[in-house]
């Protein structure tokens, strides 16, 4: 358990490029290329921290600044993505799960069941913290153990499905991403694209970044774009016009800068990935691999950015006018933005499309997230995480837990509970 949490704990932007110069080594990339690779990465992944950083470090306090300024008094907060992976890798399944994890990929790649190989170790967490939510109902080790298995089993199996759509629409060869919390969302996303392409005038409705810069010249470059978006948070956060500008700022550099971090990264990936490719072409000629990775390598895209935050606005009213809701969106509402990652490829970049799937998934987080917040919370303390003053219930917006899949594993739990 130590050296799993001393891993882990380097980090993304440390453990990715060793992670890249020893899978360069396994494929004879070089000592040399194989350091280089995996170095790129890692300079990709600390310049795309921090530009999701200077977005959500902007963007966090807006977002706060609207609650307060709507008077939002809801019992069940949104503690953010941070605080619920914390949760998860401090669960006290961690340890057997995360053997588990890599155990059953191995088996599944050997026969034949998995075609991705799971490199994106740290968003383990989110199948932990949905075993962790499974042990706060049941009190059962090895059950909780077995349902985060069962859930990373076919997490590898639905990212091999979906990887040849996100490939085509990201330009992304060999590439697939085992996103529990994003991969949730597909599926509506399927559904929402079959019923509006049968509603006569909305089906005609389609906007994208690039239809956008094409209709309105420099209007819809994404550097104005953010500049726009970012101006009208800062109004509706009650933000003064000096301080509304520098938010309008820090939003359009991360429209601009954000691409470009990505493509840094993307560089040391195709270059172990063309080695990898080459090297399994002669050890398994008629086979095919996908190399699993964060769905941070997608968020650039100018339309699932832009629609992201559009979502925040609309997360703060479908919180108030909800019946029944007790959710507070809260800290991760400047994170919305991972919920569209996934979705992209299957609305064929139709932002029209892709807020209808955001709106949806907005709603079933909110009631998922009210109802499960009493486990989520005790998952916290589980963890000895310390639950804020003032609300009787946690969760996240944008983890699995409060997703459909965690209001499955919890009736699941009760279910085990009614049976043992």
């Amino acid at each position: 358990m130590e050296i799993i949490n001393s891993i882990v704990g380097l980090g993304a932007a440390v453990m990715m490029p060793i992670i890249f110069f020893v899978v360069g080594l396994i494929f004879r990339l070089g000592i040399g290329k194989s350091f280089k690779a995996g170095m790129t990465v890692g300079v990709g992944f600390v310049g795309v921290s921090m530009v999701i950083n200077l977005l959500l470090d902007n963007l966090g306090p807006a977002s706060k600044a609207m609650v307060n300024r709507l008077g939002m008094h809801l019992n069940v907060v949104d503690v953010g993505w941070p605080t619920a992976s914390t949760i998860g890798w401090g669960t006290p399944i961690m340890a057997a799960a995360v053997v588990g994890f890599i155990v059953i990929n191995a088996l599944m790649l050997l026969l034949k069941f998995t075609k991705t190989v799971n490199v994106d170790i740290f968003n383990y967490w989110n199948f932990l913290q949905v075993g962790a939510l499974v042990f706060a109902v049941t009190r059962n080790f090895w059950f909780s153990v077995a349902i985060s298995w069962v859930a990373f089993a076919v997490v590898l199996k639905v990212a091999d499905l979906a990887a040849p759509y996100i490939q085509k629409q990201y330009n992304l060869k060999g590439i697939s991403f085992p996103h529990i919390a994003g991969l949730a969302w597909a599926p509506i996303a399927i559904v929402v694209n079959w019923i509006v392409d049968r509603i006569p005038g909305l089906r005609k409705i389609e906007f994208n970044a690039e239809k956008i810069q094409k209709k309105f010249g420099a209007f819809g470059e994404p550097v104005v774009l953010g500049f726009i978006l970012g101006l009208v948070i800062g109004i509706l956060a009650g933000y003064s016009p000096d301080k509304a500008l520098g938010l309008s700022i820090n939003v359009a550099a991360a429209m601009v800068l954000l691409p470009k971090m990505i493509n840094v990264l993307i560089e040391g990936l195709v270059t172990v990935r063309d080695a990898a490719e080459k090297q399994l072409k002669i050890w398994f000629p008629k086979r095919e691999f996908y190399i699993g990775m964060d769905t941070a390598l997608l968020i650039g895209e100018p339309s699932v950015l832009a629609t992201g935050l559009l979502l925040i606005p609309i997360a703060i009213v479908l919180s108030l006018i909800l019946p029944g809701n007790s959710m507070l969106p809260f800290a991760d509402l400047a994170s919305l933005t991972f919920l569209l990652a996934l979705v992209t490829p299957f609305v064929r970049q139709n932002m029209f499309k892709m807020l209808i799937v955001g709106t949806i998934s907005i709603i079933i987080i909110l009631y998922v997230g009210s109802s499960i917040s009493p486990y989520f919370a005790q998952s916290a303390v589980m963890a000895n995480i310390k639950l804020p003053a003032d609300f009787s219930g946690i969760g996240s917006m944008t983890s699995a837990a409060s997703s459909w899949i965690g209001w499955v594993a919890v009736k699941i739990g009760e279910l085990f509970n009614v049976i043992v």
